[in-house]
């Protein structure tokens, strides 16, 4: 499995970066590209990386979302192909970071685009061993509350759930690798989510950001506490988890963190124009 980084807040030299991620994921002979940062940037990328984001045979959304939705707008003009996400994606989000503003999916999207948008509520198996993973915990409205980040529901603007996140897993022959773009639900709650969904099967790697990073009086802090590290590495050491990819939304401090008890060969940074062999 080969996983090109298109897009990620940092960058290899001759590349350009933002907040947002884009993954071409090649497997088995076909290209999957999850998420497409907030602006047509992965595209410049991929054409600077010769990475072939037109034989693209399935797109997915992580999540509703502007800095992992907002590039589709342009690169569907151009290319044809079915984008898998869930049901509430074209929700109305927000975050209260720097005051309440929305993070949706840009409307021109849902107002141009929406007829190529496949949309699901449940376990789906995209192709033969690629499946489409929603969250199934209860509560996650606590995440939502603690993190800053609200939908819309009915009339009132309430804690996000996440309802519209899910995760692409893909089920290799050493094992399931898990996709997460941002890990709103948590990385605990998802290993087990996938783990229930397609069960009897270990998880390899995981690859994505694990929403960690805050600010406070304009200095990044970690938004987890040692505690929450230290359980988050119990579950990964139990499962046997041989390699973390993360970056975006992970932060600088989190990712030492992680790296530091989990160790430096296991964690490893995302970058655009990073190449990864799973």
């Amino acid at each position: 499995m080969k996983v090109t980084v298109l897009v990620e807040n940092t960058a290899l030299e001759g590349l350009l970066c933002e907040h947002g991620l884009s993954l071409l994921i090649e497997h088995n002979d076909k290209k999957y590209l999850l998420d497409a940062g907030q602006s047509k940037m992965f595209m410049l990328n991929a054409s600077k990386l010769n990475a072939d984001i037109a034989g693209v045979e399935y797109a997915i959304l992580s999540h509703g979302h502007y800095d992992h939705s907002g590039g589709f707008f342009e690169y569907l003009k151009e290319n044809k192909v079915k984008v898998h996400a869930m049901a509430s994606a074209f929700g109305d989000y927000f975050s209260s970071k720097g005051g309440m503003h929305e993070i949706s999916v840009p409307k021109e999207i849902k107002e141009t685009h929406t007829d190529v948008f496949e949309f699901h509520n449940k376990v789906t198996e995209l192709s033969e061993g690629i499946y489409l993973v929603p969250h199934s915990t209860e509560g996650l409205d606590f995440i939502g509350e603690k993190t800053g980040l609200f939908m819309k529901k009915g009339d009132k603007i309430v804690p996000d759930s996440f309802e519209h996140e899910a995760s692409l897993v893909i089920d290799s022959d050493e094992g399931l690798v898990i996709f997460n773009s941002c890990s709103h639900g948590g990385l605990c709650n998802i290993i087990n989510e996938v783990k229930a969904a397609i069960p009897n099967r270990r998880v390899k790697a995981f690859v994505g950001g694990l929403h960690m990073i805050g600010m406070k009086d304009g200095v990044e802090i970690c938004t987890f506490s040692d505690e929450e590290i230290m359980g988050m590495v119990s579950v990964l050491e139990a499962e046997g988890v041989e390699k973390i990819y993360t970056g975006h939304c992970t932060g600088k401090i989190g990712f030492e963190k992680l790296q530091k008890i989990y160790g430096e060969e296991k964690i490893q940074a995302l970058c655009t124009g990073a190449v990864i062999d799973i």
